[in-house]
């Protein structure tokens, strides 16, 4: 009942930036955790960052810490992935989970999903 689409992703620089979006529609009420997830060719999905909208929680992956930001917009029933200094390992489709997970990082916990959105960084 709750749909996803992610939007933003692009061709960057390394070191450039990037914003992702994450727009959610439905019945969106009781669900509180948006976790954004990539994936790069041959590799399986992996957690970049999640955000929990009635207590503020924010948790990020080691690999992005310090560059990635995760952000909300209530009004909008939007989530945002603001990534810094993109180097070339982070190039992979970028997917956006909602649900109430107890692992932030663990996919089988959250119940929607969108199409993804691709991003490339260029060495």
């Amino acid at each position: 009942q709750v749909h996803v689409v992610e939007s933003g992703g692009g061709l960057v620089q390394t070191g450039g930036s990037l914003r992702l979006s994450c727009e959610a529609s439905g019945r969106t009420a009781g669900v509180y955790t948006v976790g954004w997830f990539r994936q790069a060719p041959g590799q399986d999905r992996t957690f970049v960052a999640g955000l929990t909208w009635n207590t503020g929680s924010t948790y990020y992956a080691d690999s992005v810490k310090g560059r990635f930001t995760i952000s909300g917009d209530n009004a909008r029933n939007t989530v945002y992935l603001q990534m810094n200094m993109l180097k070339s390992e982070d190039t992979a489709v970028y997917y956006c989970l909602t649900g109430n997970p107890g692992d932030y990082s663990d996919t089988k916990q959250y119940r929607y999903w969108g199409q993804g959105t691709r991003v490339t960084v260029s060495s």
